[in-house]
């Protein structure tokens, strides 16, 4: 087997854009675990929103969510690791963002809270079946009252504008935070350090497989830690274009990209 490990973003990557997994690259997971691979989802989302999906296509294995903060068993749910930010970092963020009267989310390891009710946090909800707790304009004072360990913060803003506010982020908060975005209405920070390269990391250990065995698979700008880390690099053909510069393309996530990608890392046979 060309690449014994696969890892894949889960949303413009695996999911399509009606959030269903096609048939047939379901048929192609199971093809390649049952050749002796080891699939994993690698996503942004929150645990309780990613767990319910990949239980559509398999009961077995670790997922990770959170940009490769936390990595939960599937079947159990039990937590094999978990990141959170310094109560100060997540302060500092959080109120930089306030004083720029941005929608916020922050996340713990199983809740999501945020600073208003509007139209884009209701499409959110909708896609990632979750419902978001709303606080008060004040979410700062909420972590400070309750003591609450963040795991993410992020910021839902018109894609005209979120690359200069992940710049702006980057350039004023320094090197306490892993800032990215995951879709074009998201701008996300992390502790630094928890991004989907420490993802690859992680699982290579655990699974004792080096990295050039790895391959991984993603469409948007969080994905690149990922697919620097990994052997096998792959970009569905809708992925941003840094991710496409750096990686063997495959067809679009709406036409089984990911199928694709597995059939190349089984090339050779089972070594």
């Amino acid at each position: 087997m060309k690449y014994q490990l696969f890892c894949s973003d889960f949303d413009g990557t695996l999911v399509r854009a009606d959030g269903t997994i096609s048939e047939n690259t379901i048929k192609e997971i199971a093809r390649y675990t049952a050749a002796g691979g080891i699939f994993t989802v690698v996503t942004g989302r929150m645990t309780s929103s990613i767990l319910p999906r990949v239980r559509e296509f398999t009961k077995e294995g670790i997922v990770v969510s959170y940009q490769g903060a936390i990595v939960s068993e599937i079947q159990t749910g039990k937590i094999l690791k978990s990141a959170c930010f310094e109560m100060q970092d997540a302060l500092r963020a959080v109120r930089f963002l306030e004083a720029e009267n941005h929608h916020i989310h922050v996340y713990t390891e199983k809740g999501l809270f945020v600073n208003r009710r509007d139209e884009m946090l209701e499409a959110y909800e909708k896609v990632c079946g979750v419902t978001g707790t709303v606080v008060g304009e004040r979410l700062s004072d909420w972590i400070v009252q309750t003591r609450s360990l963040i795991v993410k913060v992020l910021v839902m803003i018109e894609p005209e504008k979120r690359l200069a506010l992940r710049d702006r982020l980057q350039e004023k908060l320094g090197g306490a935070y892993f800032v990215t975005c995951s879709n074009d209405w998201l701008v996300e920070l992390m502790p630094t350090g928890q991004d989907k390269g420490s993802a690859i990391r992680f699982l290579s250990e655990r699974f004792c497989v080096p990295k050039e065995k790895i391959a991984a698979i993603g469409d948007q700008l969080n994905d690149l830690p990922m697919l620097r880390e990994a052997g096998g690099k792959f970009a569905v053909m809708n992925a941003q274009e840094e991710l496409k510069k750096m990686a063997t393309v495959v067809s679009s996530c709406e036409e089984d990209g990911v199928a694709e990608a597995l059939k190349i890392a089984q090339e050779g046979g089972i070594q």
